[in-house]
């Protein structure tokens, strides 16, 4: 199936589709000189289909993980496009998570102010949520997605079939974004995920995930308002992220434990057994103020006052706003009961 993003020059279709990989170079426009960017952590496989398909490839692997998102890496690609004699004309493509697609994006945002690029997502977090929307970064002296641009993809291809490589704890930290958006804007979908075998209807998952995201980055395009709900979960998540004594937590992980204390004891009763059954923790051996002392850096604090999402109740949302005090203390209760 097709899904279309409408952002009128920006417009671009989301290919979604059990075997697509096979047919890439029917569905992105690859006949031209091409950077094929991926990770050591990815089959070479799904890079290499890509690569078949390109009429002048050149394909770059990193290594896997976080500190590939860097100015050096960044360097690296936009140096080897530059020496392959790459134009305007010419395109990137991304095969891999969200690292990948944030790194490579960025650097077709930045080689000669902004060249085509395409992603391949190959895991389920970045197939319902990174792949989608645009936000392309590097990371900055220890500080996450502190330089980058708004990078609108020409196509997003996603190919399930990808995911069967994918270990489970990664499958389990992708359906925490389904989750979060459900929880914040899909009743339906959300009870459905209560009630049904979440590997029977993954598929319909991503495709529900991904309706959600297309619905608010149309409304929202550069995150100056509605699109703030994506980050449920997140003003919370990013503390755990980053908490000294964190040890290995994965990003979707990380999301599951932050959307917690921010909602309704309601809500949270339903959330608490739906993130145990997709393998999401729901509690961790993390001091609250180690989780609490990266917020007052975080990009949605303006002085002393903090915006986050909290869900009163199933598909229902709200931004509230209040003195990063008030926040503190408001999670401090709920993370202590």
């Amino acid at each position: 199936m097709k899904l279309t993003v409408e952002l009128e020059s920006n417009s671009y279709d989301i290919h979604i589709g059990r075997g697509l990989l096979s047919s890439v170079g029917s569905i992105l426009r690859l006949d031209r000189r091409v950077l094929v960017v991926t990770d050591e952590g990815v089959p070479a496989a799904y890079a290499e289909a890509v690569v078949a398909a390109a009429e002048a490839p050149t394909l770059v692997r990193v290594p896997a993980g976080e500190g590939s998102k860097s100015l050096a890496t960044l360097e690296r690609l936009l140096t080897t496009m530059l020496r392959a004699g790459f134009t305007r004309t010419d395109a990137v493509v991304a095969v891999g998570g969200g690292v990948v697609g944030d790194l490579a994006g960025f650097a077709a945002a930045t080689y000669m102010r902004g060249i085509d690029f395409y992603n391949v997502p190959t895991t389920l977090l970045s197939q319902v949520d990174s792949s989608v929307g645009g936000k392309t970064a590097v990371n900055l002296d220890g500080v996450k997605n502190s330089v980058g641009a708004f990078h609108q993809p020409r196509a997003v291809l996603i190919d399930p079939e990808v995911l069967a490589t994918l270990p489970a704890r990664q499958l389990s930290a992708g359906l925490a974004e389904a989750i979060k958006m459900a929880a914040t804007s899909d009743a339906a979908l959300f009870e459905r995920m209560e009630r049904e075998p979440l590997e029977a209807i993954l598929d319909d998952v991503i495709v529900g995930a991904l309706k959600i995201k297309r619905a608010v980055v149309e409304q929202d395009e550069r995150e100056g308002g509605l699109r703030r709900v994506l980050n449920f979960g997140h003003t919370l998540g990013h503390g755990y992220e980053s908490a000294a004594s964190l040890s290995g937590l994965l990003h979707g992980e990380c999301v599951a434990l932050g959307m917690l204390p921010l909602c309704e004891k309601e809500v949270r009763a339903r959330l608490v057994p739906l993130l145990r059954k997709a393998g999401l923790p729901t509690s961790a051996d993390i001091p609250v103020d180690e989780v609490l002392a990266p917020v007052a850096h975080d990009k949605k604090t303006s002085g002393n006052s903090i915006r986050y999402i909290y869900v009163p109740r199933i598909g229902e949302f709200e931004e509230r706003r209040c003195t990063l005090e008030e926040f503190f203390s408001l999670v401090r209760k709920e993370m202590t009961r």
